[in-house]
């Protein structure tokens, strides 16, 4: 079982340790980040998150609950208050930790708290279509595929398609029985 927790400046140093090659990098953020991830490089990433009504993102680490080491990474970003909408975003589970369903538990506990604790009415997220794991993860917590951003990243000599997905506050509910 995990809980999520603010992610720190603390916390930077073990992710850093985790994306250890430009793979996994752009797995988890795309072009947004640069390889290698540097401390310095994540200064901005945690400024001014976590701050409901305030923030447009919330940033956080999954703790396995029993034993409080740190599971994965999980952001709730781009917020819309004026639209309750807001987008899932660099998610990442430990190797030591893949196969156990905490990328499920991750996806389940950060719904919880956009739509529960946020009042979200629409989440949505965007996985490359070479993520198979992540895509059944998804589609297994109940997000449903919207469409496809073709060629949306050009990485190793090829083009990644995006695949969008996204869950409705109602839909959530339904599945919450």
């Amino acid at each position: 079982m995990i809980v999520l927790k603010p992610f720190t400046a603390a916390d930077f140093q073990q992710l850093i340790d985790w994306i250890d090659t430009e793979e996994l990098l752009t797995s988890w953020s795309g072009s947004l980040f640069s390889f290698p991830l540097t401390i310095d490089s994540m200064q901005w990433y945690v400024q001014d998150t976590n701050m409901p009504g305030q923030s447009d993102a919330f940033v956080f680490k999954a703790v396995e609950s029993s034993t409080g080491e740190t599971a994965g990474h999980i952001s709730l970003g781009s917020i819309s208050w004026k639209n309750k909408s807001s987008r899932i975003s660099r998610v990442f589970v430990s190797t030591a930790f893949r196969g156990r369903g905490i990328g499920k538990q991750m996806i389940n506990a950060v719904l919880k708290i956009g739509f529960e604790e946020l009042g979200l009415h629409r989440i949505a997220l965007g996985v490359y279509e070479n993520n198979k794991a992540a895509l059944n993860c998804y589609l297994q917590c109940g997000l449903k595929i919207e469409g496809i951003s073709k060629d949306i990243l050009w990485y190793k000599d090829a083009y990644l398609s995006m695949v969008d997905m996204a869950i409705m506050e109602d839909e959530w509910k339904a599945l919450q029985v």
